[in-house]
């Protein structure tokens, strides 16, 4: 068993309760530190304390409620359960209110305060660790990231980094949903080339009929609709990077053009007779073997050999899965950023889940999850009668809804309920808040203050 995880403090100036308590706790398996008085408390309280503490009410010297206070001037989530005689539960009450976590009216049974304990000593676990993610994300640098802590993880960010400025192109293979178009970005990012463009080309989006054009651009005239001059997406690129996407989706007749590009770095516009020099670096990602594809015949050799001489691989999830929490821990940050709501703590059951799942839709599936956390909640977000797979990913039409409810609430609370600051903040028809308010079932008495007016 982990003492430290255990940790309980235990507060009350009646020598024969401190000794029947702390004989108790100890038998169960808690690791338990005595204080006769708060300010003795406050003194035995290490800087890196993980426990609970457990006070009683009435004590000389320093009562519980100013412990309570103190305590909390150090670490505001430190569970606090309080102890009250018979008959003061307005107090017990009154410290609720102050931020205590529970309280326990004596005399009271072992299994109650095992119980309290044992959820106490849980949440205190939950919060710090999300402590430690936050500081963890923290840790890493500003921009885009590449979050994981694994050693497969530490060795990537440092071929990244070893690669980052090196005057060659680079080969990604991941499979899908790795993340391969964000490590695209963060390699573009931290090099030397971060303030020029960044261009990502999906080679599989773009219809055959058109893609030179769109990488090489066209001249006025170069075919029936070319009205006017367009510059393709490698000269616009001219000192950053292009990213080519799913490059194993490049036809066969672009792929030899795409060599000559490399090997030259020039291109030449549609309907144009004259080449135009370019530096860019470029970052083609695939998703599958593409030394198979060649050797088969469905992808040119020599612009595998090109491609291939910087070569990243990406893990995927299901082998780093030590990285998931702190991966949705960063997620829901940056979901709960966008939608401009609170985040609460996922629960042990669901954090256990996180690291037992195999993840076949990568990062993107954990992303889409957090997502859905955060805008959904924990029940609805993670779908209980498939327990093996969560909610599938919100379409765009639930993704704007959800925004518009939380923002919505959340004006209905910062308002007080009053309607007309509600319209006037959101700068909207007060038949169209009404309306909404019966579309998401809010009820304006539930953010009502005392001096609301409705």
């Amino acid at each position: 068993m982990n003492q430290a995880a255990n940790e309980v403090l235990l507060v009350d100036d009646e020598p024969q309760v401190l000794r029947a308590l702390s004989q108790t706790l100890s038998i169960e398996g808690f690791n338990v530190i005595t204080a006769s008085n708060g300010q003795h408390a406050l003194d035995r309280l290490e800087p890196d304390f993980k426990g609970v503490v457990v006070t009683d009410i009435n004590m000389p010297v320093m009562d519980g409620l100013e412990l309570l206070a103190q305590l909390h001037k150090l670490d505001a989530d430190i569970p606090i359960i309080v102890l009250t005689g018979h008959g003061n539960i307005s107090i017990a009450v009154d410290a609720m209110q102050r931020g205590a976590y529970d309280f326990l009216e004596k005399p009271f049974s072992s299994d109650l305060m095992l119980g309290t304990l044992s959820r106490a000593l849980e949440k205190r676990r939950l919060t710090l660790e999300n402590r430690a993610l936050k500081r963890e994300l923290d840790a890493q640098p500003a921009g885009v990231r590449i979050v994981g802590n694994t050693p497969a993880m530490k060795d990537l960010r440092a071929l990244l980094y070893d690669i980052k400025d090196l005057p060659a192109d680079v080969l990604i293979h991941g499979e899908t949903g790795c993340g391969k178009e964000l490590l695209s970005r963060y390699l573009h990012f931290q090099s030397e080339r971060q303030d020029k463009p960044f261009v990502a080309i999906n080679c599989g989006a773009i219809p055959e009929s058109t893609i030179e054009s769109e990488l090489f651009g066209y001249e006025a005239g170069a075919f029936t609709d070319a009205k006017s001059k367009r510059i393709g997406q490698f000269q616009y690129a001219d000192g950053g990077t292009v990213l080519l996407d799913e490059i194993e989706s490049m036809p066969m007749s672009l792929q030899i053009k795409l060599l000559r590009v490399l090997e030259e770095r020039c291109i030449q516009p549609l309907g144009s007779n004259k080449l135009i020099p370019i530096n860019v670096r470029i970052i083609a990602a695939t998703k599958t073997d593409l030394k198979a594809l060649s050797d088969a015949g469905e992808f040119r050799a020599d612009l595998y050999y090109r491609l291939n001489v910087l070569q990243v691989k990406i893990p995927p999830l299901r082998e780093r899965k030590e990285d998931v929490p702190l991966l949705f821990e960063h997620f829901t940050q940056v979901a709960a950023n966008n939608y401009k709501t609170q985040v609460k703590s996922l629960s042990a059951k669901r954090r256990q889940w996180l690291l037992q799942h195999d993840w076949p839709g990568g990062v993107r599936e954990l992303r889409n999850l957090a997502n859905c956390f955060v805008l959904l909640g924990e029940d609805r977000a993670f779908d209980d009668s498939s327990p093996d797979h969560p909610r599938a990913p919100l379409t765009l039409a639930e993704q704007v809804s959800e925004f518009e409810k939380t923002l919505i609430r959340g004006e209905l609370r910062r308002c007080g309920g009053r309607l007309k600051e509600v319209q006037d903040n959101l700068g909207i028809a007060r038949k169209t808040l009404y309306e909404k308010m019966r579309k998401y079932h809010l009820d304006k008495n539930q953010f009502r203050s005392s001096d609301s007016d409705g």
